[in-house]
């Protein structure tokens, strides 16, 4: 798939114009978690600007039994089968004229008696045509000189439905599809015409020229339209998944911040009516889910009108909206643009892909991971596990003095929230720890523990500074955030003498933690020792 190309706002349209990303990814750090741009540069994250969040996928079985029922790909296998052990095909490996009645008739398009419909006959082609381009059927010549077809190799495994084979036919099939989606709908009817005519006047060159530059400008729209539901699907909750077409076509148009103006409101229109026939072809092959735009809302005394309700100017009901096109990508199409995604070279993950080995792999790579839905990986991990046995592994995990030690340590205080109460005996085990016991003995008091013991001085102190380089890691430097857990600290009655202990806590983020006090905090004085105790962490190193 090609890479997505957004607006944004101030960009100039000329070349060199910045490249934009969707409105989604301007908040990624709060949907993913900032983990991976610790120790990045600014270059580095302008690098990493496109991510492509984790979705949760069938698995491949019931994803191949889903491909096996849409009508298309059930309809080639059909014909295939029908093929046995031979078929006299014309040389161009169509099926002859007095075949095409009986196979639209196999294929329940026409009715068993009587002349079959000439549609029936041109979408039993459309299927046979696929069942060549998928290798379900090979064409031959025999000894004779006449052209057949006979079944291909891969039949047998997509009637038996291996999975591998299955996927790999309806991958192929919709790539297909896809090609031929934007092939069709690259110009309106008018544009090819002229085209043709600019064609043949200058042999060809600068109306293929045109051509191909609307072409690849479908392609890169129906791709950016793509990735959009992608990333809908991957966070919206389950059953909320349906786009409306017009919000689908704002966010490719309207920059992020801006309200849509007047001109804007045509180009939303324009990218509808472009996108409306090319996602009808997807959802033949069951990649999407689509509600077509009612063809009566662009007459063209009602096209204003119906521009406004687009983006909402006129008040509408749900039925009346959906008038405008609704569009909702399936676990099939999922797997199909996660494919393509991987193909170009993005990483675009599985949920659940880090939760595979033991508790010290699975915080590792979520700390590691540029996207990555923590919860998410948490949730996977400890489902279907023992609570005492998970909780001292988790625990045994979140020991370390490295980088990213402090994220691991909050990572999995999380995880014993979603383990609860019976996780208890394993954090009481650890309330001695120096680096794990003051976070053991928070868990408890808000489990509502009535018998944790305060901690020593030095845990207390080592604990909110590790508390802290958590937060400042995991929120990547968000100011508001850190300003609010700032103002938590004891700091105001006597700066200076709770930051002369602070600066000695012997942690690797000492000085971090003190340079972020010193820069945010909102009392001038507090700030004030904050610096100057950070100044003799650094010196202490």
């Amino acid at each position: 798939m090609a890479g997505r190309r957004r607006k944004n706002a101030g960009a100039s349209a000329g070349e060199g114009a910045a490249e934009a990303v969707l409105p989604a990814d301007m908040e990624l750090q709060d949907l993913y978690g900032a983990f991976a741009a610790h120790g990045l540069d600014d270059e580095d994250l302008d690098d990493a600007a496109v991510l492509v969040p984790p979705v949760k996928l069938p698995a491949e079985r019931e994803l191949a039994e889903q491909a096996k029922a849409v009508p298309m790909l059930g309809y080639a296998l059909a014909l295939a089968r029908w093929a046995a052990p031979h078929r006299a095909v014309d040389e161009f490996g169509d099926l002859t004229v007095p075949d095409r009645a009986p196979a639209a008739q196999l294929l329940g398009l026409a009715p068993a008696e009587g002349e079959a419909p000439e549609e029936a006959e041109i979408e039993a082609m459309r299927a046979w045509s696929l069942a060549c381009d998928l290798d379900l059927v090979e064409i031959g010549t025999t000894a004779a000189g006449e052209h057949v077809a006979v079944p291909g190799p891969d039949l047998e495994p997509a009637e038996e439905g291996d999975p591998d084979t299955v996927l790999e036919l309806w991958l192929t099939a919709a790539g297909i599809v896809r090609e031929l989606a934007v092939e069709a709908d690259s110009l309106p009817e008018e544009e090819s015409a002229e085209v043709a005519e600019v064609a043949e006047e200058d042999e060809g060159e600068d109306g293929l020229s045109e051509v191909e530059e609307a072409r690849d400008a479908a392609a890169e729209l129906l791709d950016e339209a793509l990735q959009v539901l992608y990333e809908t699907t991957a966070f919206a909750d389950p059953g909320n998944e349906t786009v409306p077409l017009g919000v689908l076509a704002a966010l490719l148009v309207v920059p992020e911040g801006e309200e849509p103006s007047e001109e804007l409101l045509g180009d939303i229109t324009d990218v509808m009516v472009t996108l409306d026939p090319m996602l009808g072809d997807l959802a033949e092959l069951g990649l999407l889910d689509y509600r077509p735009i009612d063809p009566e809302l662009f007459d063209e005394e009602e096209g204003p009108e119906a521009e406004g309700a687009v983006v909402g100017e006129a008040p509408l009901d749900e039925e009346e909206s959906a008038r405008f096109g609704l569009v909702r990508l399936t676990p099939l199409g999922q797997y199909g643009i996660r494919q393509w995604l991987l193909e170009d070279g993005y990483d675009a993950p599985l949920v659940g892909e880090l939760a595979q080995g033991d508790a010290a792999e699975l915080l590792r790579g979520v700390c590691e991971s540029v996207n990555v839905l923590p919860e998410e990986e948490l949730q996977v991990w400890i489902a279907g596990r023992e609570p005492v046995a998970a909780a001292r592994e988790l625990l045994a995990a979140a020991r370390g003095s490295d980088a990213y030690a402090p994220l691991r340590r909050m990572l999995c205080v999380s995880a014993l929230n979603m383990l609860g109460a019976p996780a208890e005996p394993a954090v009481r085990d650890v309330l001695d720890d120096p680096e794990l016991g003051g976070g053991a003995r928070a868990w408890l008091t808000a489990l509502g523990a009535a018998d944790v013991p305060v901690p020593e001085r030095a845990m207390a102190l080592w604990t909110v500074v590790d508390t802290f380089a958590a937060q400042l890691l995991d929120s990547g430097g968000d100011a508001e955030l850190l300003r609010e857990l700032i103002a938590d600290l004891p700091a105001i009655g006597d700066p200076a003498s709770y930051f002369g202990e602070l600066w000695r806590v012997d942690h690797p983020y000492t000085a971090d933690v003190l340079e972020a006090i010193g820069e945010l905090h909102t009392d001038r004085t507090v700030a004030k020792e904050a610096r100057k105790a950070a100044f003799k962490a650094r010196s202490k190193k």
